[in-house]
């Protein structure tokens, strides 16, 4: 379910962002059609971005993303209470470091996101 999660939240920030790119930032429209030019100055604010994306989704829904939507999951504190604006906001932050998608390789996993907050990401229980 997390890799589910994982590739739903890319593409939907990676249409979101090249909407809203073309939008507001003509000059980016580079990016959207050769994806190969894009400099580490562009990498790093697309990783904030894709960072701040998951932060404010997160912040907004309770610990839902668009892919724990699909798959009935959510983020919750590690005492399974909903996570506050604040543990979202990490989670989003540690997302930014390097290689970060590599620590949630393994059974079980807990990728970093996950570990630094003293968050887990579960399935709902209605």
């Amino acid at each position: 379910k997390r890799i589910i999660n994982y590739f739903t939240d890319i593409i939907v920030f990676s249409i979101l962002a090249s909407i809203l790119l073309v939008l507001f930032y003509p000059e980016a429209s580079g990016w959207v059609n050769n994806p190969n030019g894009i400099n580490l100055k562009d990498q790093l604010m697309i990783s904030f971005l894709y960072g701040l994306y998951m932060s404010v989704t997160e912040a907004i829904f309770k610990g839902k993303t668009i892919g724990k939507l699909i798959t009935k999951t959510r983020a919750f504190n590690l005492d399974g209470s909903s996570i506050s604006s604040q543990t979202a906001f990490l989670r989003g932050l540690c997302r930014l470091v390097p290689f970060e998608q590599l620590s949630a390789l393994g059974i079980p996993s807990c990728p970093w996101h996950d570990k630094w907050s003293d968050s887990i990401v579960a399935d709902e229980v209605y």
